[in-house]
């Protein structure tokens, strides 16, 4: 069974961020995590990806809690790409990517023929693979997204989560990256803003609001003129057109119905 949240609850600080919280995709569903800043998107994916531990509920993996795994095995299964990514380290392009190859590895290394061949994978899918050997630093903040991505995809994992992954990217590329995304025979969790690029990518959506779940299903289910005001206190124009909900911000008017 594929990654998946059940009535997760966690604080930080003594707040409460997340409440009750479940998700359980299908095998190989992307699945959209939509929600005005701070509604708890990033924190549901760290509790998904094991590094927040939360104080309710459990997150499972082929029905075991990941409390009970190794990090090493749930590396082997779960890739993440984070909003924000640096390092001082003076490296080129390929050992980025060559560090999602670590949880293959052995007392002794790892296949270097499977690794290289999946290290060039990832860098053709991301449209980096002409760049290997630039440095780190020469990067654009968008190349230095898709590397990241790149990284992610040749750790080859079954799950893939991913915060705000075209934050930095042009529109070509937002475009690129989400179709790869959801075209892998893998189940995705997105944290996205864009609605709309919800809508066109995701098999389903889940909106969160201040860390509660207030509606999900498919983006036409979902994303209605009704819940983007509810939620993000916007009124603003939804059409659908091949079955896909659009939203039209440039009709919008701040603030709640009068």
């Amino acid at each position: 069974m594929p990654l998946h949240a059940k009535d997760i609850g966690w604080s930080r600080g003594g707040h409460l961020v997340l409440d009750g919280v479940t998700v359980e995709p299908a095998p190989g569903e992307t699945i959209g995590l939509l929600g005005p800043n701070g509604s708890g998107k990033s924190s549901l994916l760290g509790v998904l990806a094991g590094v927040h531990k939360p104080d309710t509920g459990r997150v499972l993996l082929d029905d075991n809690d990941i409390r009970t795994l190794r990090r090493r095995q749930i590396a082997r299964r779960v890739a993440v790409v984070e909003q924000h990514a640096d390092t001082e380290i003076d490296i080129n392009v390929a050992d980025i990517v060559r560090l999602g190859r670590i949880p293959h590895s052995g007392t002794f290394g790892g296949d270097q023929a499977a690794d290289a061949a999946a290290i060039d994978e990832a860098l053709t899918h991301t449209g980096m693979l002409r760049h290997r050997h630039r440095r780190w630093h020469t990067l654009s903040g968008g190349e230095r997204q898709r590397v990241q991505i790149a990284r992610a995809l040749a750790q080859q994992p079954d799950e893939l989560l991913l915060d705000e992954p075209t934050n930095h990217l042009d529109i070509s590329h937002q475009l690129d990256i989400l179709a790869l995304v959801s075209g892998l025979p893998i189940t995705s969790y997105i944290a996205l803003h864009d609605l709309n690029l919800a809508a066109v990518f995701c098999n389903r959506v889940v909106v969160l609001d201040h860390g509660s779940i207030v509606a999900a299903g498919t983006p036409i289910e979902v994303i209605t003129e009704q819940l983007v005001e509810d939620v993000y206190s916007v009124r603003a124009r939804v059409t659908v057109e091949d079955g896909i909900p659009h939203v039209d911000w440039s009709r919008h008017v701040v603030g709640p119905s009068v």
